[in-house]
């Protein structure tokens, strides 16, 4: 193929302008890679007039977003919209529809529609690309779509979210609270002014539910993703957690065993020669392990104009090359619908972390309830009362059923010697 690839781009936000960046500054060296050239025939975005740092000279503004997707100048639309429905599907939609190659970082959308774009995409002919979407440059997705495409693997794992990450490891290294921190995120421009998505952990399963699908062989099942997000860590979870030779991480965790898919986001407690433990700042890492290659791990930059960019132009060049192959690692047909495994049947260790009254007795009630569960408490650490009263107690748990656990906090629900909800982490097996 000598004919340039011929491509349209919606959404000119920092990601966007990064892409229209790249192509200009990286041109002669993406033609080379890719066998021919690639260009930017056409651009929507919401506001014409805003400055946003790029040449758009000779290229076409179209006001309609979804008017890309017919245009009979272009062969690939990149849609960097966002939003799992709206626009952003309408566009994909009828891109894949047309016959065109889509191009996204959308891992909302894909997450809650991947099968039928997939879908479509194979009816067509032609190609879904979607490496951004899942950890900005870290190249994971063809990682695990290609170069470890001949192993089963039995476990993904790791740091998704670099808003999270940013947050838990500033608390870590300067002993301050969450509230304090996501301020200080946002106004950094790490977290959102509304960062519900990231530390509810929304974000995070997004991305674990399509690297399950892709490890795993299985359609991807958003909805049986149990999520717990980060906004109940306090400083003192940190502190203690480091006391016990732990980093507190967000971490995604997607398991494929005899009893069926489990996939689970929730803060964890890292032991500190794991390399999740080292992740630090906004980065972000995921583990998986091949029953031939072993532990592979991925790492890097996780967000943000240039990591995300170059995953989308990386994609552009697969396409300019003909390499399209199966979205999911094979067709659709051939992916196994999951069944849930049920997450108390799990065997771990924990990390409990209960904020009492500091009367006689609430210790041997706490006890009781992990006695009459079948919980054995490992080590447990109390803290002196505080000016308002409280005291502080941390449990670590022995392995053992997840299901004990629970039960145990069932025990104490209601519980007046309780002054708050207990904070649970699970912990991390190396």
């Amino acid at each position: 193929m000598t004919d340039k690839l011929r491509i349209a781009l919606a959404g000119l936000g920092t990601v966007g302008a990064g892409v229209v960046k790249l192509l200009a500054e990286n041109q002669a060296l993406i033609e080379r890679r890719a066998g021919r050239g690639i260009t930017l025939v056409a651009v929507s975005a919401r506001d014409r007039t805003r400055d946003r740092g790029i040449d758009l000279g000779g290229i076409e503004w179209v006001d309609d977003t979804a008017a890309l997707a017919a245009r009979d100048d272009v062969d690939a639309v990149v849609e960097l919209i966002g939003g799992s429905d709206g626009p952003a599907l309408t566009l994909a939609r009828a891109t894949l529809a047309g016959g065109k190659a889509l191009v996204t970082a959308n891992k909302a959308m894909i997450a809650h529609h991947g099968l039928e774009l997939a879908e479509a995409a194979e009816r067509a002919g032609t190609a879904l690309k979607y490496e951004a979407a899942v950890a900005g440059g870290i190249p994971v997705i063809k990682g695990l779509r290609e170069g470890a495409a001949a192993n089963a693997i039995n476990h993904v794992y790791g740091v998704l979210n670099g808003t999270c990450n940013y947050i838990l490891t500033t608390m870590e290294t300067a002993g301050r609270d969450f509230a304090d921190v996501l301020g200080e995120a946002q106004a950094l421009g790490y977290a959102e002014a509304d960062p519900s998505f990231d530390i509810d952990g929304v974000d995070a399963a997004h991305k674990l539910s399509i690297l399950s699908s892709l490890a795993f062989g299985t359609a991807i099942d958003f909805p049986a993703v149990q999520v717990t997000g980060i906004r109940h860590v306090i400083a003192a979870d940190i502190a203690e957690a480091a006391a016990l030779g732990f980093k507190v991480r967000l971490v995604g965790l997607g398991e494929a065993g005899p009893k069926g898919l489990f996939q689970r986001v929730h803060p964890c407690l890292v032991p500190i020669d794991h390399p999740l433990a080292h992740v630090t700042g906004s980065l972000n890492a995921v583990v998986a392990d091949g029953n031939y290659v072993g532990r592979l791990l991925f790492q890097g930059r996780g967000a943000g104009e240039g990591p995300t960019a170059s995953a989308v132009v990386a994609d552009l060049i697969d396409i300019a090359r003909g390499e399209y192959g199966p979205a999911f690692a094979m067709p659709v047909q051939s992916l196994i619908a999951p069944q849930h495994a049920p997450a108390g049947e799990r065997r771990g260790r924990a990390y409990l972390r209960f904020t009492v009254a500091d009367k006689p007795g609430v210790l041997a009630e706490l006890t009781a309830a992990m006695r009459d569960a079948g919980v054995s408490i490992e080590s447990l650490i109390q803290r002196g009362a505080t000016a308002d009263g409280s005291v502080l107690l941390v449990m670590v748990t022995h392995e053992g059923p997840e299901s004990c656990v629970t039960h145990a906090l069932e025990k104490l629900e209601g519980s007046p010697s309780l002054l708050g909800a207990p904070m649970l982490m699970h912990i991390l097996d190396n």
